[in-house]
């Protein structure tokens, strides 16, 4: 076969260090936009963004000539050094050291995008280490507490 073809949604999750409450709704909108074209130099189109004071929720189309890890890491990398100019009160910004790459099967694309686009009524009952926990036991990845909280 000459052609390759793939169809790889993942649901990306992470949160500031320390769930620190930092992302603020005047430079939510150029936020998703950076992490967007980050997405787009990677070949991983965005399908939904959103994020609340202290996480991302990202849903891409993962591209078949990237590693998902090296993705990953220049959308965290990049966006982090690219928030610290915003404004003196994110000079000590950073994303937390791991992360949650689920994947999602194309029937459930729209349930996960509705869900995205709404975090904030979402994050009114239940805090960001509540939701994280339910996305690994939905996935079947265990969460070992010592290592998921920096």
């Amino acid at each position: 076969m000459s052609q390759s073809l793939a169809n790889i949604v993942v649901c990306l999750v992470f949160s500031t260090k320390g769930r620190r409450p930092l992302l603020r709704d005047e430079e939510r909108g150029q936020l998703h936009a950076y992490l967007t074209g980050i997405l787009k130099n990677h070949d991983s189109p965005l399908i939904e963004i959103n994020s609340v004071r202290d996480h991302v929720h990202i849903l891409l189309a993962q591209s078949k000539n990237h590693a998902p890890a090296r993705i990953v890491e220049q959308v965290k990398t990049a966006s982090s050094a690219w928030i610290k100019t915003l404004d003196p009160g994110y000079s000590d910004f950073a994303w937390q050291t791991g992360y949650g790459a689920f994947s999602v099967s194309p029937i459930h694309v729209e349930a996960v995008r509705e869900y995205i686009r709404n975090q904030a009524e979402h994050h009114r009952q239940k805090d960001f280490q509540a939701e994280y926990r339910r996305f690994c036991e939905k996935n079947g990845k265990p969460l070992d507490e010592r290592y998921a909280w920096d």
